[in-house]
């Protein structure tokens, strides 16, 4: 793939540009602890993130997780908190501290960055599949719970609704499905970083059946054109094992590595 940006350059244009207040942008509140951005999210999720340790070792950080969860614990309406990890971060002792205090690590993502322009090409569909955004609050309950059974989550309101909010706050997110026969069979988001030159793929999910064929490409393809339109010229994913060869392929490259701690009271 000829003109592909430097890794180095992705990787501090992702530190630089995203791991700011830009990457909560939907946060009911932020509360700065040393290093660290304590965010508060609508029900009831609490989010820890970071630009970096500012230098911590490991002394530092054994007392700052459980500070950290202090906080949370101060908030009866808190019911979870994720701590967000960046494998190329200086953290020693981090992995431990976390699960001394009652997190549990999640499965690895890539972190995926690259130019939209990459991803913006033509992806022929199979035959009888069609692409579209949605904004209506059935399409968009629709599109949630079939996000729910391919991940292998119970069907829940909680994202739709979070989904519906931010759909009528206006901030730029955009909702896309692939459809065949009028049921959804794939879908994602993609979501405009305000004061950024970035946008990120979401959600990306395909019923099983509909996989190998082109669907999800033409889908990242789709809100990859729309976020060209909105000016933003490089694209950032946290990927999974199924998505990223797609997004290599389309040429993105993987940068580093992000793992979730969970923690629910």
């Amino acid at each position: 793939m000829t003109g592909v940006i430097d890794p180095a350059y992705l990787l501090a244009a992702y530190d630089g540009q995203l791991r700011t207040d830009a990457e909560t942008p939907s946060a009911i509140s932020v509360t700065r602890h040393g290093p660290l951005r304590l965010v508060t999210f609508a029900g009831g999720r609490g989010f820890v993130t970071y630009r970096d340790l500012a230098g911590a070792g490991v002394d530092t950080i054994r007392q700052l997780v459980p500070e950290v969860l202090a906080h949370y614990q101060a908030d009866p309406e808190i019911s979870r908190v994720e701590w967000k990890t960046r494998g190329h971060d200086h953290a020693p002792g981090l992995h431990e501290a976390l699960l001394e205090n009652g997190f549990s690590a999640g499965e690895p993502e890539s972190i995926m960055l690259g130019e939209a322009r990459l991803l913006a090409v033509d992806v022929p569909l199979p035959d009888g599949v069609t692409l579209r955004r949605v904004t209506e609050e059935a399409d968009v309950r629709a599109m949630s719970a079939m996000q729910d059974e391919v991940f292998g989550d119970a069907v829940s309101d909680d994202m739709a609704n979070a989904l519906l909010r931010r759909l009528a706050s206006a901030d730029g997110m955009e909702l896309w499905v692939a459809e065949a026969e009028g049921r959804i069979v794939s879908a994602g988001r993609l979501d405009p970083v305000r004061g950024t030159n970035f946008a990120g793929i979401w959600g990306g999910a395909t019923r099983e059946e509909w996989r190998g064929r082109g669907i999800y490409r033409a889908l990242t393809a789709a809100r990859a054109r729309s976020a060209l339109g909105m000016g933003k010229t490089l694209i950032h994913s946290d990927s999974t094992e199924y998505s990223r060869p797609i997004l290599e392929r389309s040429g993105l490259v993987k940068v580093s590595t992000t793992t979730p701690y969970h923690w629910q009271r």
